[in-house]
């Protein structure tokens, strides 16, 4: 699959799973939550039903704060686990997000595509405090970062989508959207027509049965080549 039509004046991305290594970091912060847990708990069966939770509670109305909403779905799944909830077990689950690293790639892509004159932004289900330590472990290289808080809404709807692209002061024709989550930004897509490029990192997450992306990279380094192949950079 190749990208075509009018040079983007903007790529944007979802941040945990594209450019930041949420898998890995959430079962590092989960495997610290159940160390002293007497019982032996599947953490990746512990994870989907976080998610489960999670996903749920951002679609609810009135918007829920990510930290409200991380900390209910936490204590959901650990009661649902039969777990005694710990007064601290919140706090060390956003504090480890904001600490996830990028992936080993991500840093030197985004500099490229920088110098190729792409304005870089990232659109993201999570508040402006949380993500600001993700940010600064990104060199420097993203103009924007557009959160669930400043938008009031989650992904995948289309208001937070469309409070970004006023923020960024862009139709949706002018910009390839890069994301590794399917159920959450192809989704979006799917309803809304923006080009969008899957970031397939081996994880088992697959697209939507009814929606093909426009492109599918393995790692963010890839972006740079797919780029150059539609004539939008050298």
């Amino acid at each position: 699959m190749t990208l075509s039509g009018p040079h983007p004046k903007w790529l944007t991305f979802d941040c945990y799973g594209t450019l930041i290594q949420w898998d890995e970091g959430l079962l590092a912060a989960m495997d610290r939550i159940l160390a002293g847990n007497r019982r032996s708990i599947d953490r990746d069966v512990f994870i989907a039903v976080y998610d489960r939770h999670e996903h749920r509670l951002e679609a609810e109305r009135p918007h829920r704060s990510f930290q409200d909403v991380s900390a209910t779905a936490l204590a959901l799944a650990m009661k649902e686990f039969a777990l005694e909830v710990s007064p601290g077990d919140a706090d060390l689950l956003t504090s480890s997000i904001s600490r996830m690293p990028p992936f080993p790639e991500v840093v030197e892509t985004l500099a490229r595509l920088k110098a190729a004159g792409f304005k870089l932004a990232i659109i993201s289900n999570t508040d402006d405090a949380i993500i600001a330590g993700n940010v600064a472990q990104l060199g420097g290289w993203v103009d924007r970062v557009i959160t669930a808080e400043q938008a009031g809404a989650y992904k995948p709807t289309r208001q937070i989508f469309q409070y970004a692209w006023q923020e960024l002061g862009v139709e949706k024709e002018q910009l390839v959207h890069v994301c590794a989550s399917p159920h959450l930004d192809l989704a979006a897509a799917r309803e809304l027509g923006f080009k969008t490029v899957w970031v397939d990192r081996g994880t088992g997450r697959k697209p939507l049965a009814d929606y093909a992306p426009d492109a599918i990279i393995a790692r963010l380094d890839e972006l740079p080549d797919l780029l150059s192949a539609a004539g939008w950079m050298e």
